[in-house]
């Protein structure tokens, strides 16, 4: 559970980063709600594509009164660079899974080499667009007819927030590609300290393959990754050695410690979506006593 506190913690230290090179102060303690919250979302109901990221830019913009175009660009940045180094991970941890054990049943191979190779698809067109500063925004918009959408400029304002982000000679973008590695290594050593301490004898690189399986599986938007982990992680411990049975308790535990971390964020999520509401009537009710006035 401290490992997995740990991550979550450097993870709203990115967040901090990136904000900061957008040239926006908040505190660490002020962040570290909404991103809690966000992460509630993400965990327990991935299917709702981007609810909590627009959630934290939404807070952003209400509380610490951060524009809606510089608040989204850091959330989007923040994932971006989180996958980015989370398909490093994978990439090098299956090289190794294949070159020691081989393919896996065919099954699993489809669904998870399909998730994996559009991920890393995104990510490399999103890095080629940006390196030539082509607009994706747009052209998406072009081709599902919303150019004149009431909200499109605000779309091509967020593009423009991450465009101006990722310069190679921007000192924070590679500060907070650091901290993506950094924590991709906090939750490289909780599972070798896990598999460790379900008394199994485990080596650093089938250590570094199954953190990447681990990453794999939470590319299917499962709540809690239910069943997928499950799924991969008995077919990556029974090809190592551990044990089927090991890999249903590891899958439990890791889950268990961030449903517990979800749980707090729902708990979060509820006071601030209340306090919103709260805010929302009072300036409805100022306003109708303003024009009654």
């Amino acid at each position: 559970f401290g490992l997995t506190l740990l991550m979550m913690l450097i993870g709203n230290w990115k967040w901090k980063e990136i904000l900061k090179g957008e040239n926006i102060k908040t505190s660490f303690r002020e962040l570290f709600r909404p991103y809690l919250a966000g992460f509630a979302v993400m965990f327990l109901a991935p299917i709702l594509l981007l609810a909590g990221e627009i959630f934290r830019g939404y807070i952003l913009k209400a509380k610490n009164f951060v524009p809606w175009s510089k608040g989204m660009a850091s959330v989007f940045i923040d994932r971006i660079t989180e996958w980015t180094a989370n398909l490093v991970v994978i990439f090098f941890g299956i090289l190794f899974f294949l070159y020691t054990i081989g393919l896996p049943p065919r099954n699993l191979g489809i669904i998870f080499g399909g998730a994996f190779l559009l991920f890393a698809f995104g990510i490399s067109i999103f890095y080629f667009k940006t390196i030539k500063r082509e607009s994706m925004a747009k052209s998406l918009l072009r081709i599902l007819g919303l150019e004149r959408l009431n909200h499109a400029n605000s779309i091509l304002d967020i593009e423009k927030e991450i465009f101006n982000f990722f310069k190679p000679k921007k000192i924070a973008m590679w500060k907070v590609f650091s901290l993506s590695f950094l924590r991709a290594l906090v939750m490289y050593f909780r599972t070798w300290f896990l598999v460790i301490f379900l008394g199994k004898s485990i080596t650093s690189l089938p250590a570094l393959s199954i953190l990447g399986f681990t990453y794999l599986a939470a590319m299917i938007p499962i709540p809690t990754a239910l069943g997928s982990h499950e799924a991969i992680q008995t077919f990556a411990f029974s090809s190592l050695g551990l044990g089927g049975g090991t890999a249903t308790a590891f899958t439990m535990i890791i889950r268990g410690a961030e449903l517990i971390i979800a749980l707090v964020g729902v708990v979060i999520l509820f006071r601030l979506g209340i306090d919103l509401l709260k805010n929302t009537l009072f300036k409805k009710l100022n306003n109708f006593k303003k024009d009654e006035i």
